[in-house]
């Protein structure tokens, strides 16, 4: 199937994760990527993919660049945009956050030699990441997982005994 040619100027879509750990008596965590080729903080994202949901394909996103699984929340927890560089041009992009409950990483994942991968602190992430509306959603994220709790849409922090994505 031949690829529609896309109008200058046209707002591409685009599904983040938001891979987040939560441990008891431990501040709420986040993990950050290097994108491949400027090695700027992100979260992992890309484009929807024929096929899955907004969330399930935000939740592959996490798995191949981050070597993350765990339960993702299908309701959006927040959006921004940015501008995609291309190899002749940049695109404006609106990106889908889908917040991602880590339950663990891999030993090994699909792009585990193109990219670095760290938990941060919200605020160091909100400081890292170079996108001013991704560190706005990461320093919201307090309020957005309250909001969420309130609505049963994710579990509780992990006990102490629990090992969640150590590495």
């Amino acid at each position: 199937m031949k690829k529609m040619k896309r109008l200058p100027g046209e707002v591409r879509a685009q599904i983040a994760a938001m891979p987040i750990r939560r441990r008891a008596g431990a501040p709420v965590e986040i993990m950050l990527v290097t994108s491949r080729t400027t090695r700027r903080w992100i979260v992992p994202k890309g484009w929807p993919i024929k096929g899955l949901s907004a969330h399930e394909a935000a939740e592959r996103e996490a798995f191949e660049e981050a070597g993350v699984v765990g339960r993702i929340v299908p309701a959006p927890a927040g959006r921004y945009t940015y501008w995609k560089r291309m190899s002749d041009h940049f695109a404006l992009c609106e990106v889908t956050l889908y917040l991602l409950e880590v339950e663990r990483q891999l030993a090994t994942w699909a792009e585990q030699g193109e990219r670095r991968c760290q938990w941060f602190g919200l605020d160091d992430a909100a400081d890292l990441v170079d996108d001013p509306e991704l560190a706005t959603a990461i320093r919201q994220l307090p309020d957005t997982l309250s909001r969420l709790d309130q609505a049963g849409s994710v579990g509780a922090p992990a006990t102490d005994r629990e090992t969640v994505a150590s590495h």
